[in-house]
C-alpha cells in the first residue's frame, strides 16, 4: 500500500493567505523551517496504478500537479485519470471544495456518509459533476468496501461536529454538541497486502472506540490542528478553542498525545495541521516534544509504503 499526503495543513493552509501569526509570519519571509503547506488530502493505491483519494480539498489541482503518480497516463483516449474514487470524512468545504476540479467528464465515484451526500445533493453547484460520469455512494459503517487496485476501505464514526457553515446560532454548542459521535464525521481504515492505515483527520475526542480502531494499525494519520487548545484565542484569531471547532489539541493532559500515550502503532503521523500551530516551525521545542512522544509531522509530498 502506498499513502501519499497530498496536502498536510488544515483549511486555508500554511500560511494562510491573510494571516501573519508567529508561524505565518515566518512563511512569508522566506523562512527555511517552515514548509508552505496546502489543505489536507491524502492519496491511497493498493497497486501503484488506481487511487483512492480521502477528502478533495480547495487545493487539489495543485497537489495533483506535484504527484507524478496521479497524472494522466498515456491510454486510447485523449483523458485519463489515475483518480477512480474519492471518499470524504464529512462536509467541511475543506474537504469538498475540490471536487469541483474534477468536473471535466472523468469517470469516477464519490463514497460519503449520508450527511455529506445531503451536502453534496442540496448545494446545486455540485450539479456539474454529472451524475452520468460520477457516481454518489453511501458509505456503509464497519463494512469494508473494495475499491479500483483492491484497496479495502471501511468508514466509522469518529466523535465531531456539523461544518462550520451549517452551525445553527441558536445550539449551545456543548462539549457533547462539538463532539457527537452519530456519523457526521468519519475515519477510515485502508487495507492492502497485510497491512493497515487509518487516517482520522479530523476528530474532537479520543474515545475508547477510537483507541480500538487505532490498536495494531501499522499507520496512524491523526488530527493535529492544534498544539494547545486555546491557541487561537491565545493569538486574537478568532474566539474559538480547538475543542469549540471540534478538534482536539496536540499538547495538554486531554491532548491527543497523552490521549494516544502506548497506543501500540510504529508509525503515528500529525496532519490536518493550522497554519498557527508550532509544530510546523522545524525544530521548535513543540515539534521536538511532538517528535519525542514518538509522532511525526506531516509535509506535502511525503509518501509512506507499506
Amino acid at each position: 500500500m502506498r499513502v501519499v499526503i497530498l496536502g498536510a495543513a488544515a483549511g486555508g493552509g500554511s500560511p494562510q493567505w491573510n494571516c501573519r501569526c508567529p508561524v505565518c509570519a515566518l512563511a512569508w519571509a522566506g523562512d527555511p523551517r517552515v514548509r508552505p503547506r496546502t489543505q489536507s488530502g491524502l492519496a491511497v493505491s493498493a497497486n501503484g496504478s488506481d487511487w483512492v483519494l480521502l477528502n478533495a480539498s480547495p487545493d487539489l489541482r495543485t497537489q495533483i500537479l506535484a504527484t507524478p503518480a496521479l497524472h494522466p497516463r498515456v491510454t486510447d483516449s485523449r483523458r485519463h485519470s489515475p483518480i477512480t474514487d474519492v471518499i470524504l470524512t464529512n462536509g467541511d468545504i475543506d474537504h469538498v471544495a475540490g471536487l469541483l476540479t474534477l468536473r471535466e467528464r472523468q469517470p469516477l465515484t464519490i463514497h460519503a456518509g449520508p450527511r455529506a451526500l445531503d451536502i453534496l445533493r442540496d448545494n446545486a453547484v455540485f450539479n456539474v459533476l454529472a451524475p452520468d460520469m460520477v457516481a454518489r455512494r453511501p458509505l456503509p459503517v464497519d463494512v469494508p468496501v473494495t475499491m479500483a487496485g483492491g484497496l479495502a476501505v471501511t468508514a466509522f464514526p469518529v466523535p465531531g461536529k456539523v461544518p462550520l457553515y451549517m452551525e445553527d446560532a441558536t445550539t449551545a454548542w456543548t462539549a457533547a454538541e462539538t463532539a457527537a459521535d452519530d456519523g457526521r464525521v468519519l475515519g477510515f481504515l485502508f487495507q492492502a497486502g497485510g497491512s493497515r492505515a487509518v487516517c482520522i483527520p479530523n476528530c474532537a475526542a479520543v474515545t475508547d472506540a477510537v483507541r480500538e480502531r487505532v490498536r495494531g494499525a501499522d499507520l496512524l494519520l491523526f488530527d493535529g490542528t492544534t498544539f494547545t487548545d486555546d491557541e487561537m484565542p491565545a493569538l486574537g484569531l478568532s474566539p474559538k478553542t480547538a475543542a469549540r471547532m471540534g478538534h482536539l489539541a496536540m499538547d495538554g493532559p486531554l491532548g491527543s498525545m497523552a490521549a494516544l500515550e502506548g497506543i501500540d502503532v510504529p508509525l503515528k503521523v500529525y496532519m490536518h495541521i493550522n497554519n498557527t500551530n508550532p509544530v510546523l516551525i522545524d525544530s521548535s521545542p513543540q515539534q521536538r516534544l511532538v517528535e519525542a512522544a514518538g509522532w511525526a509531522i506531516a509535509h506535502d509530498g511525503m509518501e509512506i509504503r507499506l
